[in-house]
Order: C-alpha cells, then structure tokens, then sequence
C-alpha cells in the first residue's frame, strides 16, 4: 500500500510540475513578445468602409447591471447605420421589462436595437447567441456580457485587425470595476491579469492556440458558421468554439493594451458558480477536443501547450489528490527511510513552485507599476492559500466535466457594485446556499491542521508550509460560505 500512495503522489506530482513548467514557457514567450518592437496597431478604417457590426448581449435575469451594458453599446462611437444591437433576452423575471423600456429609449434616438426574446432557455447561452446570430445583419459580431461596460472606440479599435482575412476573432483583456471593493476581488483580479497576460499573449506569441473568453471579443461571422456555429453541448461555449475555428485554421488577435471593464463576483458563492462553470466546461471542451488536437499537425511545442489549455482546470484534481495523499506521505516517509532516497527524488518536483511564482510575478509587474514587491508578497501566499482552498470544489466540477455529467448553465449573481459603500445584501438572486459541501470543506481544513500537528510529532517539517495553507484555505472558502449564507435573507 506505501508503495501505491507514493507512486499516486508522485504521479500528481509530476503533472503539477509539468504544468508550471509550460506556464514557465509561457512566461518566456510573454517576456519575448514585450522586448520585441511594439507592433504597431493597423491603420484605422475610414468611416465610409466601415463594415455592418451586430453586438449581441446575451442576458438571463440582470436586474441589477443590464441598464448600464445597453447604455454603454448604444453610445458606441460607429456610425448608427451600420450598427446593429440585439438584447437575447433569456429572462424570466423583471429584467424584460426594463430592457424593453431601455429598448424603446434607444429606439427613439434613432438606434437599431431590437428586444431578441425565446420561447425556452434551450441551449443557455450558446442557443441564445446561435438564436440571435440567424437574424444577425452584421459582418462581425461583438458580444458582451451582462456585468461588462466596453469603452466607446471599442469597435474602432478592434474592427482594423481583421483587413487580415485570417483573423476569426479579435479578444480584448477584462479589466475589474471593483477590483478594490474586498479581499476576495482582489485576489480574482490578480489571478485573471496573469490569464489575461502572460497566458493569452504568451500562448499567441508561441503561435499556439488561444481562446475568445465568451465576452469583451468581436468574431468574424463567416468564422462562426465555418467553426460549425455556436454548440450548447459544453458549459464554456466560448472555448469549444475556439478551438474548432483555430483547428480550421483561423487566426487570433489578442490585443492586451485594450481593456474591457467588468464586475467581479463580491461573494463566495457567486466565485464558486462561475468557476464551476469554468472548470467543469474547460473538461467537457478537453473531452471533446483532445484527442483531435493531438492528432493535428501543429506541431509538438503547440500540442504540449493545447494539452494544459484544455486540460488547466485538471490541475485541481492533481493539486486535491497530491494533497490527500500528503499527509499518508509522512507516515511513509518515517516508517520506511529506504525510500528516503526516491522521496529526495521527487521532492525536484517541488521546484515547479518556483515557475509559478515567477509566472504571477511577471503578471504583477506588468500591471501595478508601484509599490510592486510590497503588493506581490502580501497578495501571492494570499491567492495560493485561497485557491488550494477552493480545489475541492473545482476538483468535483473537473470530474463531472470529464465523466461526461451534464448540468444547466448557472449564471453568476451580478451586484452593480464598484465602491466600497456599495452593499450586495437585499440582491434578489442569493440564495441560502449552505450544502454538504460547505461541511466537507470544514473538515478538509481540519485533515491539514491536523497534518501539522502530525509533522510536528514525527518531527518532518518538509511538507509544513503547505499543510498551513491547505488548511487556511479550506477553512477560509468555509468561512467566506458561510458567511454570505447567513447574510443572505
């Protein structure tokens, strides 16, 4: 049995080390792709050749954020003939009638807006952007939504890159209206400007496949109808349909300089809908495209890093397993020192930390010019504890995803929230959300507390650092659950 748990543990281990070693890669290229000559942005389209543009906001029950999107895209700096906007309308509450209040606002200001409603919600989002997409006038598609507020030159600024014929979709970086608003926002900023960063450049510098991130993005039309369209089939449509235009050869375009603000979850509960959704999707899309991807002749470099992209939300599953089998590891380590010397081996592994830190490090700079040190140490540890308190959670949503379980597309609450005075309590969209669950997490805490008073005794101080964070973060993600449980009338 000690000879199982090991070859288990080093097995997750070795993924996880391999994993930060292709985001160390990506690194390398991020870094290779600022040094390089700022390349230069196309020369902007006269207004005369502006071609026809639909922006589809998909939307299902937005009480509180949806006014704010359509006020920012009916502003749009385009000309109002060749701009078309479509509300796919899912909802079922009150939200329909202020859309079709603000609908009718804009119409009346000479505004092609239409009020896009479905009998059922079949399909979710991707059956809504299929359903608007048959109606559709433009030539391009941007698509944003709900908790978005995109700049007025969005489109002047991303419609030049597709003179290149190749180009199927143009992706513009999320940016955080409440990025100081607590704790928690802060650490999702964090972790998104490294996706947003060295992940999405670094893997477009390496002429590797990237993914349009379901909002912020404008498509080429004829891209999506030759992609095969929009399939519900995954909960991440937006990285299904990715992958299947890029494996037909289309081209594209992240443009990190253009930033594309949005809300961030304030709640734990609200976190754990979205990267459910995330998790599980990002494994049903491994599901279904892996095996085709490696067999493409895209080389080896580009396979490598296909497989963590479809297969990064795996790392939870390795990181929760790794973990479990931590504590059992003491035991083995001090009743058999003949392993000593395997053990020493794969402690190498370990190194692996180093190329993540470096990963996030490299992110930081690139977006807080001041003070950067300071707030890197005092936010990383922070993001590490918060995240390996949350791989239970993605861990069972990566499972489902790759056994194949469906479930329906879960939208994230949205607050309309930005400044700190700001209050989520009385959001009609909470609710009372304390499972199973929320107990397992609990007790998980308590396994790796319990793991330091048991390196402590054996005297093994090897693994006690990460048993504290294991420990504080499962405890944490219990805390910040509960919380917003009892808060929530």
């Amino acid at each position: 049995m000690s000879y199982i748990i090991l070859l288990l543990y080093a097995l997750c281990m070795l993924f996880i080390f391999l994993y930060s070693l292709s985001q160390l890669h990506l690194t390398y290229w991020y870094l290779k792709k600022k040094k390089a000559a700022k390349q230069n942005a196309p020369t902007p389209i006269e207004t005369e050749d502006l071609p026809q543009v639909t922006i589809q906001l998909p939307v299902y029950n937005e009480l509180y954020v949806i006014e704010r999107l359509i006020d920012a895209v009916a502003q749009f700096d385009y000309p109002k003939e060749k701009l078309e906007i479509q509300v796919l309308d899912d909802s079922t509450d009150k939200t329909v009638e202020i859309i079709a209040n603000k609908v009718a606002f804009w119409q009346a200001k000479g505004i092609d807006i239409q009020h896009v409603q479905r009998d059922n919600r079949k399909g979710y989002k991707a059956g809504a952007l299929k359903y608007g997409m048959k109606r559709a006038k433009g030539e391009f598609i941007a698509i944003f939504d709900a908790d978005f507020v995109p700049a007025k030159d969005f489109l002047l600024k991303t419609l030049p890159y597709f003179k290149n014929e190749k180009i199927g979709v143009v992706q513009t970086r999320w940016g955080h209206l409440n990025k100081d608003y607590s704790l928690l926002t802060k650490l999702q900023a964090f972790g998104l400007d490294a996706h947003f960063s060295i992940e999405q450049v670094g893997r477009s510098a390496a002429g590797s496949f990237i993914n349009f991130n379901g909002t912020a993005g404008i498509w080429r039309k004829n891209c999506i109808i030759d992609a095969g369209g929009w399939q519900p089939d995954t909960l991440t449509e937006d990285l299904d349909l990715s992958y299947r235009a890029q494996m037909r050869g289309w081209q594209f375009e992240f443009l990190e300089d253009l930033e594309s603000p949005a809300e961030l979850p304030v709640l734990m509960p609200a976190i754990k809908s979205q990267q459910f959704r995330w998790n599980k999707g990002a494994a049903e899309t491994a599901r279904k495209h892996l095996g085709t991807v490696l067999k493409k002749p895209i080389g080896a470099v580009n396979k490598v890093h296909a497989f963590f992209h479809l297969l990064n939300s795996s790392i939870f599953v390795f990181l929760l397993f790794a973990a479990l089998l931590s504590i059992p590891m003491l035991f083995i380590k001090y009743n058999h020192p003949e392993l000593q010397v395997f053990i020493n081996i794969g402690s190498i592994l370990f190194f692996g930390f180093f190329s993540i830190t470096l990963f996030y490090w490299v992110a930081t700079k690139q977006f807080e010019k001041q003070k950067t040190l300071p707030l890197f140490i005092k936010t990383y540890p922070v993001f590490l504890t918060i995240t390996m308190g949350l791989s239970l959670h993605n861990a069972l949503a990566v499972l489902e995803g790759l056994l194949g379980f469906k479930s329906p597309f879960v939208r994230t609450p949205k607050f309309n929230i930005t400044q700190l005075k700001e209050s989520w309590k009385g959001n009609i969209y909470l609710k009372k959300s304390f499972n199973w669950l929320n107990l397992l997490e609990a007790l998980m805490g308590l396994y790796f507390l319990a793991g330091i008073g048991i390196g402590i005794y054996l005297k093994d101080y090897g693994l006690m650092i990460f048993h504290i964070m294991l420990g504080l973060g499962f405890l944490s993600v219990f805390y910040y659950s509960v919380k917003a449980a009892v808060a929530v009338k």
